[in-house]
């Protein structure tokens, strides 16, 4: 189990330490230059050095196990923590950036100093960057065993951290493309608009990104059942010649890699004598064809009636 505890999380861990580097690079290029797209980047690197601290303490607490008052563990703290990110840090960074472009498009004396040293700090952050999405790629690739396409993946996955890295990794990487180009569009024309404009969509695109992965998070702290391929892989251990029915069948992600599944099943009159070992035998189907999971299983035998409606 150490080792589904810990799938997504080197991306974290190299996004943190790519983000401190970054960061204070960014800063001392907005200190020496008054660069209004390099504030907003290091704002950007700031936030994602906070976003990444709060992943490790929320993959700390999913990590406490099973107690009298969580029962089922606390996976879900994963979610919770990504869903502090995405909604306060994520969308105030870009909330920040906006106000402090917006400002800088509207004040006459904007100036760019230093302006090829904020060139050198910007190309050196997409290489630092760059290299941080790489391992996110990696670790996608190793999590997509299903060979999804990637945006199908990353809709689909339950792994909140991989989610918000990448998105995180790959708006870094975009955010100093763009405040590369304002940068050099003020050293072409000498017009800093160039700059605070650069700056603008930075921010723009952070809270863009916030807003996608809340509503990616509200699902998963809510509740989500099971991939389709997962589903098909659990209902495919009820197909047995003793099983005449499964009436009813129920799962939720209780964490990235746990999962809790409820189910009802009529069995053949004859063997109902044998239905502890039918259940079991059903349940030893499902953890061979979830491996990667830590699954709770509830199976109850019961008589198919057509036409039931619960109150």
């Amino acid at each position: 189990m150490e080792t589904k505890q810990t799938q997504g999380m080197m991306s974290v861990i190299a996004a943190l330490i790519a983000n401190i580097l970054v960061a204070i690079s960014k800063f001392v290029g907005y200190l020496l230059s008054g660069s209004a797209a390099m504030l907003n980047e290091s704002i950007h690197s700031v936030v994602d050095c906070s976003n990444q601290a709060l992943l490790l303490v929320g993959n700390k607490r999913a990590n406490r196990g099973q107690s009298e008052l969580h029962q089922f563990g606390e996976g879900r703290a994963k979610y919770f923590f990504s869903t502090i990110v995405a909604t306060m840090l994520f969308f105030g960074g870009g909330a920040l950036g906006v106000m402090e472009a917006a400002e800088k498009l509207l004040h006459p004396a904007h100036e760019v100093d230093n302006q090829w040293l904020v060139i050198i700090i910007l190309v050196v952050g997409m290489i630092i960057e760059g290299s941080s999405l790489r391992v996110a790629f990696k670790e996608i690739h190793e999590l997509n065993v299903e060979k999804l396409p990637l945006f199908k993946f990353l809709r689909e996955s339950r792994h909140s951290e991989i989610l918000i890295i990448f998105t995180e990794d790959f708006c870094a990487v975009i955010g100093l493309f763009l405040a590369l180009l304002g940068t050099g569009l003020t050293m072409l024309t000498g017009n800093a608009m160039f700059d605070a404009l650069s700056g603008l969509l930075i921010g723009l695109l952070l809270m863009f990104a916030a807003i996608f992965l809340a509503r990616e998070f509200y699902s998963l702290i809510v509740g989500e059942s099971v991939t389709s391929t997962d589903l098909k892989k659990i209902q495919a251990a009820f197909v047995r010649p003793d099983v005449e029915r499964l009436i009813d069948i129920k799962t939720v992600h209780l964490g990235p890699t746990e999962i809790l599944i409820a189910a009802k099943i009529d069995i053949e009159d004859t063997q109902e004598e044998k239905g502890y070992a039918i259940v079991n035998e059903i349940e030893k189907v499902i953890r061979a064809a979830l491996p990667d999971k830590k699954v709770y299983i509830y199976i109850e035998t019961d008589e198919y009636v057509p036409n039931y409606h619960r109150d």
